[in-house]
């Protein structure tokens, strides 16, 4: 029975580096940010050449699926230039937010298991319009160690470390539309990746 309990306090475990703030932003900063994202040349998100449910807009840089490669995309916008500064004061001293890809997903559109390229190095998410079951999973042995994070709306998440370098997350299919702002600070690396 300790076993099972050990087992079980282990499967539930919040990743190492995951970090949750509730009301990250308030009601009207929600508003009027799905009012920006819902205005931008959204796009299908492109996996080589698959097109992805979900609808996507990059900017600073993209990563190219097809090259392999990151690449320059638009400069970031003026409009969320003060909502940079905020995810960088909860970052702390030296983070520099370089890379935002704002994603619009309808009802029934999820994102599968995956890590972020090795380019980035942290990653701050912002959950706006409706919440998501945030799942993250690692291998453990011969079995999957699992942690799922409810993300509310107004919320954000930052993924560094273990959660980050460890850990893949996914996003099952949302139960009403939802919007996100996803912001990414660089490694050492080039764009190129050199």
């Amino acid at each position: 029975m300790t076993e099972q309990l050990a087992l079980f306090s282990a499967t539930e475990a919040m990743p190492e580096g995951l970090h949750y703030v509730a009301d990250f932003i308030p009601p009207a900063v929600e508003s009027k940010l799905i009012r920006h994202v819902s205005a931008l040349p959204l796009q299908p998100f492109q996996f080589g050449a698959y097109e992805g449910k979900r609808r996507v807009a990059s900017f600073g840089f993209r990563y190219d699926y097809t090259l392999r490669r990151l690449q320059e995309a638009a400069p970031i916008p003026e409009w969320l230039w003060p909502l940079v500064k905020q995810v960088e004061i909860f970052g702390g001293p030296s983070t520099s937010v370089a890379q935002i890809l704002c994603t619009e997903y309808d009802v029934g559109v999820g994102i599968g298991w995956h890590r972020d390229k090795p380019h980035f190095e942290r990653i701050f998410g912002l959950s706006l319009g409706s919440p998501c079951k945030f799942r993250f999973r690692r291998r453990l042995g011969e079995s999957w160690q699992r942690y799922t994070l409810d993300a509310e709306p107004r919320s954000l998440y930052m993924m560094s470390d273990e959660s980050r370098q460890i850990w893949e997350h996914s996003i099952p299919g949302v139960e009403a539309q939802r919007y996100s702002i996803t912001f990414r600070t660089m490694t050492d690396r080039k764009p190129d990746g050199t």
